[in-house]
This record gives structure tokens, C-alpha cells and sequence, in this order.
């Protein structure tokens, strides 16, 4: 796992400024920090963090083929290296080292764009060519690794690991997206590819960059999508069985390592099944680490020491407390742009614990996406039937009607909080999902949005960030579009965003072998019942790990990586908040409407209403605006 940085001339071969090609590089230390390494020739200058894993004796990088006219900087794991080194030997190949980044190398040389095809793992790279003075950039199918790029005006294109890379040249301007905006308080963090500036944008999943010298500039492309219509029939057994094999091969291949390895474990379904079959594939106990809280609302830790004690690991638990917010700052300095999911801070504990014993961690993040195990895909589906019932003009006007006038009560049971089911069902498929995954409804933004603020987003509205990438999903079926959609936003944008951020902080290299894409695109193929059936989701994962895991952990309610913010806001955080709100960097955008947010606080302070998400939003934003001031 590493940091990489770039600087390559689109015009010409101009001199690359060594100083700030170094400077780009030192942001992202805490990427890597075994070693260091720079190239530079006219025209390009790339530089490399290590957070040495694999071939810890030769796998320094920059690194370049035999005569050094390819040089590639890379962040991440090829976990098939291994089996592709044969094949290219075959086509000539000479290989010096023992590392999967040579095999970028020798694979572009030999396949080119289509190289990123034969990759199996996570990865974010770019290979620059100076016999086809070509810079080639890709990024995992998924975007388990990020990379951010920018053409600045002087025709220079900067890339990185991080934001903060890239931030670091004095080219790049740091002019706020307004659209940025928008997407952020709808969301909670800023979806592919935008960034939080214009001038910035991330390459997404999937998809790779290729630019040559002196050549008009090119798109990226997408080499790889995930397909939901090709559904296959196989029982539940097979299914069950079948995906017990899939799980444990994938977890097999992350398991190299020449450094300590373990697994975080939070006891739910998806962490222990990876944990569960870690131990069956490891000859010592394996490593856990495990995050428990002093309210026992928000504590899995005992599940977590069940599986644990079941399999006889090596088991850390640490203790985070209902005070325990000092991180929120660091967070600001740790993401590079405003995002607001607050389990960014047990994520940032868990990782320092683990990185006391551990360089490598497995995770289990993905279960929900692949298997569809979240509750909102069960609500959803239930809307959509409730939709084919009547044309959406009829829906729009008698559920908008009834949305309008139900009250909003927070404070109330599940059962009597009807008004955002009522108010979704007056929209079409897409908006309807959108209402339940925004953090911040169409009501709530636009009443934080000042005037000027609204007239510049120009009628600019989140949801066509799920309608662009629903246009690109080929099934009709509800739970897999939404699949479809969380695969391409939620999960690359938010939880490995702050998986990455969180792990590498703390020098930590994470795996996630539920993201492996060959078993996302075998559960695509899936029946809807065997992923959601009835009131249960993740059927078939759930089905196939019962001889590993007890009942109490596969069927339990889920429960999720949560803090306490509501309490917080009320407690010791309020006057932090009144500080934020008073915060000349807030007013001085123009943007929000303070008199409003003031109005937000006090009605959250007297338990009126629960604004601890849209407080938590601003409080995030307001803490990257005074960060971005101190720069």
C-alpha cells in the first residue's frame, strides 16, 4: 500500500520542478513510510510513498521495465501477480524483482490499455510510455484505491493518492464547486468525479486515462461495469455452497504477505465470515481487533468476541467513549474535503488498534452491496410495488399531497414516521431512492442554502448524480438498479473512502475480499430471493455460512458503526457548534442561510426535533473551510 504522486507535461517536455515534485510526494507520508522514490525526465516527474507488504527487499518504486523507457507508480495489490508472471516471461519478459508492480510494467507492454483487464485486485496507477509518449492512468474496479487528478491552465496534468497531493502545487486553484456542495449535503461525502473544487476530479471506478504528448485531451474510459441482467438459475443450496467457495478463495488470495496480517471483526455477518475462513485457511491464530463503545446502543464488541472466542483468534478489543470526539478536526486534515459520515471515527480507532499488532487487515466491507443486506433495499422494494400500483402523476399528486401534510416526527416510532415513505412515493424510482439514502432531504438543503447560493446552483439538483449512473444499469429489477446505483456511488464514495483515509492515517493496509470482483459480478448474477428474501437480506450468504457461525450472529438485527451524535449535540459539543455557526469562514461563502442553522441547533438542543445529521454536515464543512483557510 502506497502514496503516489505525478507531474506530466501535455504540451511538450518541459523540466519538472524536482522541489515541488518532492513536496507533492511528502503530503501523503503517512501513505508510505518505508520508503521514498522520485523520477524525473523532461516532461514527467513521478513519485512514490512505500508501505512495503510484498518483496520488502526489491520492490522499490519507481520502477521501470529492462532498458527503463516504461517507469510505473503504483498503490495497491495485484493478487494474481503470480500467475500472469509465466505467461509474460513466455512473451519475453525479464523480471528483476518479486513484486506484482512489475508486472504493471511488462503487462502494459504487452496488452497496453487493455493491461487493467488482467489485473485481479486494488489498484491506482499510471505507467508512463516514452516510446509512445503516453501517460496511462487506471484505478480498480470498484475503487477500493483512489486517484485524483487536475489539468492546470498551463497545460501541466498533477495527479495523486490524495487531494492533499495534488493541493500541493501552486497551479491548481482552490475555487469551490457549488455542485460539489449540493452532492456533499445530499450525500455526505462528494460522489465520483467530482471533488470539492472545480479544478480537481477523481478518476472513477472502473475506468482508465490515457494521454499523450501533444494530443488532443482524452476522456477517460470504462473498462469494466458490473451487470445485473444476466440472471442465473441455481437453488439456494447451490447458491449457499457455491458462495462459501467463492468467499473463502477470495480470501485466500489476500492473504500474502510478508508482513504481520490480521482482520478487523465488528461480529457482524460479513467481517466474522471472512474471519471464519481466515481461520481455516491459517496454521497460527489469526489476528482481531474489534471497537466497543461505552453506550451499549451503539456496542457490538460481545458479538464480536463470540466469533472471536469461536475460532480461537487473537482478539484486541478497544474501548471508544460517548466523549470520545477530539478526531474531528484530524478528520478534515485526513479526507482533504467535507464528508460527513461520523463513523469515520470508530473506522479511525479500529485502524490505530489494529495497526499496533498488524500492517495488513482484512475487512469485510462490500457484504451489503453484493448481497444486498441493507434495510433501505427491503423498503425500497416495497415502495416499488407500491409504485407499479398507480401512474406516477396520480402518486404525485395524492402521496405528495399527504407528504406535505403529515408532520415530521423524529421522536416518534418507526411505524408513525410515515412522511418521507409518503413523500417518496410520490417520486419516480430513482428520486424515491434517493430520498432514502440523502442525508439531507430537498427541504432541509434548500432551506440551509442561502438565496445567492441557490440561484447559483441554477435548478442543479443530487439526484442526477443517481440518475446518470441508472441510465448505465441494464436490469429492470428494483433491488438490483439499487444495487447498481450503491456500487457506483455509496460504497466507492463513502465506506471505502473512509476505509482508505482512516487505514492509511494509521499506515495501515486493509483488503477487502467481499469487494473482489469476481465474486461481485457471480452475485450480480443471483436471483433477487436468494439475496433478499422476505424480510431477510444477504439470504445466501447468511445461508451458506451457518456451519461457521451461529444463528446469533447471522440473524441478528443490524446494527451499523454509529456515534452518538445527537447526545453530543446536546451535551458537550454544543458549544462547538455555536462556534462553527458564528465562524467568519462559514459566512464569509455566502452560501448558507446562518439564521436558519441557528434555528436548526436550538431546536435540536430542546429535543424538538433531530437535526444531529444536517448539524454534523455543516460542523464537518465548517472544519474543512477553516483547514483549507490555514493552507
Amino acid at each position: 500500500m502506497c502514496g503516489i504522486v505525478g507531474i506530466f507535461d501535455l504540451r511538450a517536455s518541459r523540466a519538472i520542478d524536482r522541489a515541488l515534485l518532492a513536496r507533492m510526494n511528502q503530503t501523503q507520508h503517512h501513505r508510505g513510510p518505508d520508503e521514498t522514490g522520485l523520477h524525473l525526465e523532461p516532461g514527467v516527474g513521478l513519485g512514490h510513498k512505500r508501505l512495503s507488504i510484498i518483496d520488502l527487499s526489491s520492490g522499490q518504486q519507481p520502477l521501470g521495465n529492462e532498458d527503463g523507457s516504461v517507469i510505473v507508480v503504483f498503490n495497491g495489490e495485484i493478487y494474481n501477480f503470480q500467475d500472469l508472471v509465466p505467461e509474460l516471461q513466455a512473451a519475453g519478459h525479464v523480471f528483476r524483482t518479486r513484486s506484482d508492480t512489475e508486472v504493471i510494467v511488462h503487462a502494459w507492454e504487452t496488452w497496453g490499455p487493455r493491461c487493467v483487464e488482467r489485473f485481479r485486485g486494488m489498484f491506482a496507477f499510471a505507467v508512463w510510455d516514452r516510446n509512445r509518449q503516453t501517460l496511462f492512468m487506471a484505478r480498480d474496479r470498484l475503487g477500493v484505491k483512489p486517484l485524483y487528478y487536475a489539468i492546470l491552465p498551463d497545460d501541466f496534468l498533477v495527479f495523486s493518492s490524495e487531494l492533499k497531493g495534488i493541493m500541493a502545487h501552486p497551479g491548481l486553484s482552490r475555487d469551490i464547486d457549488p455542485y460539489a456542495v449540493e452532492d456533499y449535503f445530499a450525500y455526505g461525502y462528494i460522489p465520483e468525479p467530482r471533488t470539492i473544487y472545480r479544478a480537481a476530479l477523481k478518476l472513477e471506478p472502473g475506468y482508465s486515462l490515457s494521454l499523450c504528448v501533444g494530443q488532443p485531451l482524452a476522456l477517460p474510459t470504462r473498462y469494466w461495469d458490473v451487470h445485473f441482467d444476466k440472471v442465473q438459475k441455481i437453488s439456494a443450496p447451490e447458491a449457499a455452497e457455491e458462495c462459501v467457495r467463492r468467499v473463502r478463495e477470495a480470501v485466500k488470495i489476500r492473504l500474502v504477505s510478508e508482513v504481520p496480517l490480521g482482520a478487523f471483526l465488528s461480529g457482524g455477518v460479513d467481517s466474522s465470515a471472512v474471519v471464519a475462513m481466515m481461520a481455516g485457511l491459517s496454521d497460527t491464530p489469526v489476528n482481531t481487533c474489534s471497537i466497543g463503545f461505552g453506550e451499549q446502543a451503539f456496542d457490538e464488541s460481545a458479538y464480536a468476541s463470540r466469533v472471536a472466542a469461536q475460532y480461537h483468534t487473537r482478539h484486541t478489543v478497544g474501548i471508544v467513549d460517548a466523549g470520545d470526539f477530539d478526531l474531528i478536526d484530524k478528520l478534515s486534515a485526513i479526507y482533504d474535503e467535507p464528508y460527513a459520515d461520523s463513523s469515520a471515527l470508530p473506522t479511525f480507532r479500529v485502524c490505530e488498534l489494529a495497526r499496533k499488532t498488524v500492517t495488513v487487515a482484512l475487512s469485510g466491507d462490500g457484504g451489503d452491496e453484493n448481497f444486498g443486506g441493507y434495510r433501505r433495499y427491503r423498503w425500497h422494494v416495497y415502495e416499488e410495488r407500491l409504485r407499479a400500483l398507480a401512474p406516477l402523476s396520480l402518486r404525485a399528486t395524492v402521496f405528495g399531497a399527504l407528504g406535505r401534510c403529515y408532520p415530521k416526527a423524529d421522536w416518534a416510532p418507526k411505524i408513525f414516521r410515515a412522511k418521507s415513505t409518503l413523500e417518496a412515493l410520490a417520486k419516480d424510482s430513482v428520486a424515491g431512492y434517493f430520498s432514502s439514502v440523502s442525508l439531507l432531504g430537498d427541504n432541509v438543503r434548500s432551506r440551509i442554502f442561502s438565496r445567492p447560493m441557490r440561484q447559483t446552483l441554477a435548478g442543479y439538483h443530487a439526484v442526477e448524480v443517481l440518475r446518470r449512473h441508472g441510465a448505465n444499469c441494464q436490469s429492470e429489477d428494483p433491488l438490483a438498479r439499487v444495487q447498481y446505483l450503491d456500487l457506483k456511488t455509496y460504497l466507492a464514495g463513502d465506506i471505502l473512502t473512509k476505509v482508505d483515509r482512516a487505514s492509511m492515517a494509521n499506515s495501515l493496509e486493509v483488503r477487502e475480499p467481499l469487494l473482489d470482483h469476481r465474486l461481485t459480478e457471480w452475485a450480480a448474477t443471483l436471483p433477487t430471493h436468494l439475496k433478499l428474501n422476505g424480510r431477510e437480506g444477504k439470504f445466501v450468504l447468511k445461508k451458506g455460512f451457518e456451519p461457521y457461525l451461529p444463528n446469533e450472529i447471522l440473524y441478528r438485527p443490524k446494527m451499523g458503526f454509529s456515534v452518538p451524535l445527537a447526545q453530543w449535540f446536546r451535551g458537550p459539543l454544543r458549544k462547538r457548534v455555536d462556534n462553527a455557526l458564528e465562524s467568519p469562514v462559514l459566512s464569509d461563502t455566502g452560501m448558507f442561510d446562518l439564521a436558519y442553522l441557528k434555528q436548526m441547533m436550538r431546536q435540536h438542543v430542546a429535543g424538538v426535533r433531530d437535526f444531529s445529521v444536517p448539524i454534523w454536515s455543516v460542523l464537518m464543512f465548517e472544519s474543512f473551510l477553516r483547514r483549507q483557510n490555514e493552507r
